[in-house]
């Protein structure tokens, strides 16, 4: 596909995310594709977004030559062998060996491999047009499979599109990466994909996982060997609030960016840390979503000559937070002049009256937000506030000590 890209009229590209709406296990599986068509509707409401704004994705031919250097052969053949309509039971019994049983949290479904390779085909477009110098900034919300191992599946990814895509930077450009992971899920797939890699620090802010999937993500875990080091992990209490995140993840972030120097910086944009979300158990705000985004952005411009590329992720109050955490995303990349109203009002400014408009039969159970931001105010007090933070504020300290 490299030289039949159309030159690009704006410093921020949208990936267009249609192929990825394929990846869709069922209607009461958790990760939905509703959340990419309603966040885009609210973008196309305020006026944030047009077709000049988006760039297509590689070729499947690309992302599968690309997905092939980081997956096993026999795992993807088992993917490609469990998308079609009728897999034989020979097939279906290797399931559950690669993470992909059908009663399992990442169910085989017709047309998976297509999706997931679509996904990754997004995901390559976004960073090639940043690392080649044909954008600053790039957004794919499709993309932020952040779980998926070489030899499996794991936690709704098939295939690892963000660890496929900083492989390609790696091979195609030498370039030093520092990806970032927000996510309330420990970013492990990526994080081991390059637990030996010096030229790729992986950092990970997320609900600790003495409680919570997958586990992992320890601040003891610091990478091995060579890549001792390129790699820290913030491992958030339980019920932590918007100053405690922001405060960890603002001093961890400026402090590696200055230590590493990367030439790009890839984020991984999962907005389940939200008080919102069913599948949590941290307590914080939209707040960090428009805080988050700028404090990258900034970094970008100090760091990486601005180069940028930002994944989707989890996020699991489809109607509520995702929508308006992932908009707030693309105001910032592309700073959008709605931005300043959000910025100048406690609550961030009205969404759009006539949104959503989207024709779907899935419906919030909630009442949808009016405003950007919450109002925190009229939120429940939450107990043992001082020692949540004191005890993330412990862990930080433990964890910079090791910063390379």
């Amino acid at each position: 596909m490299k030289g039949r890209r159309p030159s690009l009229s704006s410093r921020t590209i949208w990936i267009n995310n249609a192929a990825s709406g394929r990846y869709l296990f069922s209607d009461d599986h958790p990760f939905h594709p509703v959340r990419l068509e309603l966040t885009e509707d609210l973008l196309r409401k305020c006026g944030a977004l047009d077709n000049v704004q988006m760039t297509a994705p590689f070729s499947q031919e690309e992302a599968e030559r690309a997905i092939r250097n980081i997956h096993r052969k026999d795992y993807m053949d088992t993917v490609n062998a469990l998308s079609t309509h009728n897999p034989s039971p020979h097939i279906i019994s290797l399931a559950e060996q690669y993470g992909l049983e059908a009663d399992g949290d990442t169910p085989y479904f017709p047309g998976m491999n297509d999706a997931a390779t679509a996904i990754t085909a997004g995901s390559l477009a976004a960073a090639d047009a940043v690392m080649s110098g044909r954008a600053d900034r790039a957004l794919h919300l499709g993309g932020g499979l952040h779980h998926a191992f070489p030899h499996r599946s794991s936690g709704f990814c098939v295939y690892n599109d963000a660890a496929t895509a900083i492989s390609y930077l790696r091979q195609q450009y030498n370039a030093r990466v520092l990806y970032i992971d927000t996510d309330v899920h420990h970013g492990d797939g990526v994080q081991w994909f390059f637990y030996t890699d010096p030229e790729v620090f992986t950092l990970s802010i997320h609900e600790t996982g003495k409680f919570l999937f997958p586990g992992s993500g320890f601040v003891h875990e610091r990478g091995d060997s060579s890549g001792y080091g390129a790699c820290l992990n913030l491992s958030m209490e339980p019920y932590t609030e918007d100053a405690s995140w922001l405060d960890c993840f603002t001093q961890a972030v400026e402090s590696v960016a200055l230590s590493f120097r990367p030439d790009i910086i890839v984020s991984q944009h999962g907005c389940d840390a939200h008080a919102f979300d069913p599948l949590a158990h941290i307590q914080c705000s939209m707040q960090i979503y428009r805080e988050m985004p700028r404090i990258i952005h900034e970094l970008a411009d100090r760091h990486t000559q601005g180069k940028w590329v930002a994944l989707g992720g989890g996020g699991y109050d489809h109607w509520r937070v995702v929508p308006r955490a992932w908009g707030m995303l693309w105001l910032e990349m592309s700073q959008h002049p709605l931005l300043s109203s959000i910025d100048s009002n406690p609550q961030g400014g009205l969404l759009p009256e006539n949104w959503p408009l989207i024709q779907t039969n899935l419906k919030s159970e909630f009442p949808l937000p009016t405003t950007w931001l919450d109002d925190v105010a009229s939120w429940e007090p939450m107990p043992r506030r001082a020692e949540i933070t004191a005890k993330n504020k412990q862990m930080l300290e433990v964890a910079l000590q090791h910063v390379r």
